[in-house]
């Protein structure tokens, strides 16, 4: 070590540094095998793997391999894309050094919003599938000679005509108005018509033991003209062609006539021959029926001018009332303290039906036409009805009804007069009277019905009176009519 001088005088004590030469680093081969280090040269380990090569340090010799910044290098790496000289070699990439998180695709954010894209992708390719499925034609419609779909079928499925049955399709010649009724005329409802721009319904009640019919309406839904006219047939109009009864009565016709038609036919074909009123379809309730929809929607409005007293113990108040579905009853039934019998008792159920209809109007103002839907379904679901209709053409029906005004429907009852039959006492048609009301309000896209063309007969012709002949109203009037009189 040589000396210094420092201010001209040599100093021995002062060591002398000088940096110590770069060591060479060692060639790492391709099988993991390298040349040992020189004698004191003590390379670092890392992970306890051979031939460390210093972190962003290139290798100096030649075919030395550059590894990724940050990991170690495996004693047995092969570089990525190269390919093996011996397979059985393979050592995964990284394998050993990858951190977990780096292995489950750590840095990746959950989108919410590309999890709802998916989701409504999936909902609209099984809404898709699922709406081409329900209206392919794969069911077979027996009853039209023909497959339809799943929608249709539903839509034109009767479950509720299983008691009474389908009514028969004929080709008669309901004698159609070609001058009104031409082939691009419609009345905007998809209902199957016998006449297109009108629909009707034949309505029946019966007594306790549903054999007679003590209510007979055919409500014809003019449709194309925004009305509804309702004609009551008397229980005891006498038609004897039609039933097996000494009586004669159209109320026996369900019960006891033709044998080869169903109970439901026979009543539709007295109507049809006799009235000339194409009938589209039906509906039959009974006594109890009528109770359990009234108290439904919540009982019946109504002002009475005396009591009722239907039989001991069965008493309706007179004043404002809201009819409970067995006062309900009561008061469509009773006739005992009308001067007029059976006739009072239609004129008090004319009072009825407007009370009905009002309640109607007012569940559509107040509640919406929703909540008559709903109405309308759970009488369908509790089979307080029977009838041909499916539920959405009865909801059809119900929504044209809910567009009506209290003095478009209109309320009349088949002309005539009391009468004797095997001596019994019947109702006796007046035919022209009641062919010039079938003619004004019941066949608006018929050609005129005459004479000949109707089964109806007189038993009697020396007529006494006219007062029933000319017995309509609409139902604006009938709300505010009194009570029949009494005896």
């Amino acid at each position: 070590m040589s000396d210094i001088e420092t201010n001209g005088e040599k100093n021995s004590d002062v060591e002398i540094h000088r940096d110590k030469p770069v060591k060479k680093l060692v060639r790492i081969k391709r099988n993991g095998q390298g040349s040992a280090p020189a004698p004191g040269n003590t390379m670092p380990q890392q992970g306890g793997q051979q031939g460390y090569v210093p972190q962003h340090e290139a290798p100096q010799s030649e075919g030395a391999q550059q590894y990724p910044q940050g990991y170690a290098q495996h004693q047995n790496y092969v570089p990525q894309h190269e390919a093996l000289s011996n397979p059985d070699e393979y050592v995964p990439q990284y394998e050993a050094q990858v951190p977990q998180f780096a292995v489950e695709g750590a840095g990746k954010k959950f989108h919410w919003k590309d999890a709802l894209i998916k989701f409504i992708a999936i909902a609209a390719s099984l809404f898709i599938i699922g709406a081409l499925i329900l209206n392919l034609p794969i069911i077979n419609d027996k009853k039209n000679n023909r497959n339809v779909s799943i929608i249709t079928f539903i839509k034109n499925w009767q479950p509720l005509a299983y008691k009474e049955g389908e009514l028969e399709k004929t080709d008669k010649d309901y004698n159609v108005d070609t001058n009104i009724v031409h082939s691009d005329f419609t009345d905007g409802l998809d209902l199957p018509q016998k006449v297109e721009g009108q629909y009707t319904v034949l309505f029946l009640g019966f007594d306790e033991e549903n054999l007679n019919s003590d209510v007979m309406w055919v409500c014809e839904f003019d449709i194309a003209a925004a009305k509804l006219n309702i004609l009551q047939i008397p229980r005891d109009c006498c038609l004897p062609d039609y039933t097996s009864s000494l009586t004669g009565k159209f109320n026996s016709i369900y019960s006891q006539g033709a044998p080869d038609k169903t109970p439901i036919q026979r009543v539709v074909a007295a109507v049809e021959e006799n009235f000339g009123i194409p009938v589209d379809c039906y509906i039959t309730t009974g006594c109890g029926d009528i109770v359990s929809m009234v108290d439904l929607v919540g009982g019946i409005p109504m002002e009475l001018d005396n009591e009722i007293v239907y039989e001991a113990g069965k008493v309706i108040p007179a004043g404002d009332i809201v009819l409970s579905g067995e006062q309900a009853e009561w008061f469509v039934r009773y006739r005992h303290a009308w001067l007029e019998g059976d006739i009072g008792r239609m004129q008090n159920q004319r009072r009825f039906m407007a009370a009905a209809m009002q309640k109607l109007l007012n569940i559509v103002k107040d509640e919406g036409k929703l909540k008559l839907y709903s109405y309308v379904k759970e009488v369908y679901d509790n089979e307080y009805i029977y009838t041909d209709l499916s539920l959405e053409n009865i909801s059809m029906l119900a929504d044209f009804c809910s567009t009506l005004s209290m003095d478009s429907v209109y309320v009349t009852m088949v002309p005539g007069e009391e009468a004797k039959y095997n001596g019994y006492d019947v109702f006796s048609v007046h035919k022209q009277a009641t062919l010039d009301i079938l003619n004004e309000y019941f066949r608006p896209y018929q050609n005129e019905i005459t004479s000949d063309q109707s089964s109806l007969i007189e038993y009697v012709t020396d007529y006494k009176h006219t007062v029933y002949d000319d017995t309509g109203d609409d139902l604006e009037d009938l709300l505010n009519s009194g009570e029949p009189k009494r005896g």
